[in-house]
């Protein structure tokens, strides 16, 4: 076996030790500091644009369920009873990392020969969930199939988020 192999799978069976002990995003406002969690921003008066930023161990389910969610609080704190989708989409953000631990005696100096083309580098893929949404009184909710109760999502997926918490 080849030095870099009987490094390569000692330092990927850490990292992904490491990964499995990241918790999926929390269902919280997303700040700087963060990057991950839900945002809004109204852009008209019955119209918002929400979305939902999970990290590496956040599954596109989950992602997509927080957006629903947020959705559906946006809705009622904004004292309507159900929303549609304007425009919905969940972007996948996938990047692949290398760990070179060196060989045995490296000290991180001076020139080394590595082979690029061996298969050391692993993908990590972060979800985002966004939407605009449009807000709807009782009696347009009744004209629209594709109205959802605001009240009946936080029923539904309410207790799944909170489940999901840290």
């Amino acid at each position: 076996m080849r030095l870099s192999k009987v490094l390569y799978f000692p330092a990927l069976a850490a990292l992904l030790v490491l990964g499995a002990c990241e918790s999926p995003a929390a269902y919280q406002p997303r700040t700087a500091d963060n990057g991950t969690g839900y945002a809004d921003l109204q852009i008209a008066s019955n119209r918002y644009r929400v979305s939902f930023t999970g990290n590496a161990a956040t599954k596109r389910e989950m992602v997509e369920n927080y957006l629903l969610l947020h959705a559906a609080e946006v809705t009622l704190k904004a004292g309507y009873p159900a929303f549609l989708f304007d425009t919905r989409d969940t972007k996948a953000n996938t990047t692949y990392h290398t760990e070179f631990t060196g060989w045995p005696g490296w000290r991180g100096r001076g020139w080394y020969w590595h082979n690029w083309g061996e298969e050391s580098a692993y993908p990590v893929t972060r979800y985002e969930a966004y939407a605009e949404i449009v807000l709807l009184t009782a009696e347009q909710a009744k004209a629209e199939a594709r109205a959802l109760q605001a009240q009946e999502v936080l029923d539904h997926i309410g207790p799944m988020a909170a489940s999901k918490a840290p």
